[in-house]
């Protein structure tokens, strides 16, 4: 499912977690959008120390411009124009606990130099504040962007990047994952049917050819959405591909004409053999009728005998015929 850089390739993503969680290291996800990077992160925060504290995610791409710095790291009253009352900031909150920073390839740069320093030095100051804050707390941060080549055009700052790139782990996109489709569809079937309170639902065979076939561009965030679909729109027990959204069904359909396909050109060959097939196969039961003899099996071929022995060596029957000494 994923990998971390620097010969770790071997590991699955669950040993990874395993080694990693337990330690506060800081963590870098990446992946495409929906592969998962948020439940990825809470499983890191789930098996760590910090369990019983708070995790706080935060989406980079919602953040109020003005308002981005005071959002992460607080402010004190009266630092800028509406500041009644001081605010913790996301930094604050999530302190003994884990932060997790998704898509933070979108911070401007001035934010990311006081998160280096955040980092660094294990405290925050305030908007309008002086004095920094001890904070105790893990940051795992994700992205579907390379933030090497964003550090190369210098929309990232370097010193930031070797901060976060501690750890990193590389979540592969659900098409590259195909053997955990049909898993992952009937876990989220079992979570929407207990959530609205119904029987549990099993996905049928076509359905889940239909899934598999499918390369789900919006990953495991676009599979969860499509049984949600399903188990809404199924009134039986059973899935079934009239369920699935409209591509994936068109999917399912390219399935099924392929496994047409295949049935009728196994039908055609068996009834239609191949020509040299039927050759080999007319020689041996001549020469097993004559028990080995040539000149005979030739007469029953109707072929002379010269060119009836080349076409027994040609087919390997060599075992099934006379053969005089010259």
């Amino acid at each position: 499912m994923g990998s971390t850089e620097g010969g770790t390739d071997s590991f699955s993503l669950d040993s990874q977690l395993q080694l990693v969680a337990p330690r506060s290291a800081t963590v870098l996800i990446e992946g495409e959008t929906g592969v998962g990077k948020e439940v990825t992160a809470r499983r890191i925060h789930a098996i760590s120390p910090r369990a019983n504290k708070p995790f706080v995610p935060v989406d980079c791409t919602v953040f109020s411009t003005e308002l981005m710095e005071s959002q992460l790291f607080g402010h004190v009253k009266g630092a800028f124009t509406g500041a009644v009352g001081a605010a913790l900031g996301f930094v604050r909150c999530a302190d003994g606990g884990t932060l997790f920073l998704d898509e933070i390839g979108e911070l401007p740069l001035y934010v990311q130099a006081k998160l280096l320093r955040c980092i660094q030095e294990r405290s925050v100051v305030p908007v309008g504040g002086v004095e920094p804050i001890a904070v105790d707390l893990r940051i795992v941060a994700a992205t579907h962007r390379d933030l090497a080549s964003m550090v190369r055009a210098g929309t990232f700052r370097q010193d930031l990047y070797f901060r976060l790139n501690v750890v990193r782990l590389r979540i592969e996109p659900l098409r590259c994952r195909r053997d955990e489709i049909v898993p992952l569809a009937q876990q989220f079937a079992e979570e929407f049917s207990a959530a609205y309170q119904e029987m549990p639902k099993r996905i049928s065979s076509a359905a889940e050819a239909a899934l598999v076939r499918y390369d789900w561009p919006g990953n495991v965030r676009e599979l969860r959405n499509a049984i949600e679909r399903a188990v809404l729109y199924c009134g039986e027990r059973t899935i079934e591909i009239v369920h699935l959204p409209n591509e994936v069904r068109e999917a399912g359909k390219e399935t099924a004409s392929a496994a047409t396909c295949a049935k009728t050109m196994s039908q055609r060959e068996a009834a239609f053999p191949r020509l040299l097939d039927a050759e080999r196969e007319l020689i041996a039961r001549a020469l097993q009728h004559t028990r080995g003899n040539q000149t005979d099996a030739a007469r029953l071929l109707d072929v002379e005998r010269h060119r009836l022995r080349r076409k027994i060596v040609q087919h390997g029957l060599e075992h099934l015929a006379r053969f005089r000494p010259r």
